[in-house]
């Protein structure tokens, strides 16, 4: 099969990027494009032993992530990962290693990020419990020239410019 591409979908916890991840890999589903969703806490979760969020464990972290999607994509499935990835260096690492690369910023703002967060991250980290997240004591990095930008999670024509970007 030809080497397909990895989709790399970051922004704020919260953002939208699992729903815009969804979104896009039932869009692929229909069309018959063989693809799989690595969301980065799913992922994260299914690691032995799961990796915590130290800076060394966040490296570590990424750059498995980054060579899983890159090794699925010379496979021949479009991979889609929704990860914070909240440092330049991870997204860049990814794009190195993976055979065709396509970077998408789930552009949301903190406010809103805040307002809808289910897991309660943000009222850890400013309580003090979750001083790592990313937006709040750490910084998050967002990309300089992604190749598309998403208006939140349910931005279909986001959806319809990657699937443009594939074709």
């Amino acid at each position: 099969m030809k080497p397909q591409a990895v989709v790399w979908i970051t922004g704020l916890p919260s953002s939208g990027k699992t729903s815009l991840g969804e979104r896009l890999r039932s869009r692929l589903i229909e069309m018959g494009k063989p693809c799989a969703l690595l969301d980065g806490d799913d992922v994260r979760d299914s690691l032995v032993p799961r990796p915590g969020y130290s800076p060394l464990e966040r490296d570590g972290f990424y750059e498995t992530l980054a060579r899983l999607a890159a090794l699925l994509a010379r496979q021949g499935i479009v991979v889609i990962v929704a990860a914070t990835s909240h440092r330049a260096i991870y997204r860049d690492r990814a794009r190195q290693l993976a055979p065709r690369f396509i970077e998408v910023h789930v552009q949301t703002s903190l406010q809103e990020c805040v307002e809808r967060d289910a897991k309660g991250l943000y009222a850890r980290a400013y309580g003090g419990t979750a001083p790592e997240l990313p937006g709040v004591a750490e910084q998050y990095e967002a990309p300089l020239n992604p190749e598309i930008v998403a208006a939140g999670g349910f931005d279909d024509t986001a959806v319809e410019r990657v699937l443009a970007a594939l074709a």
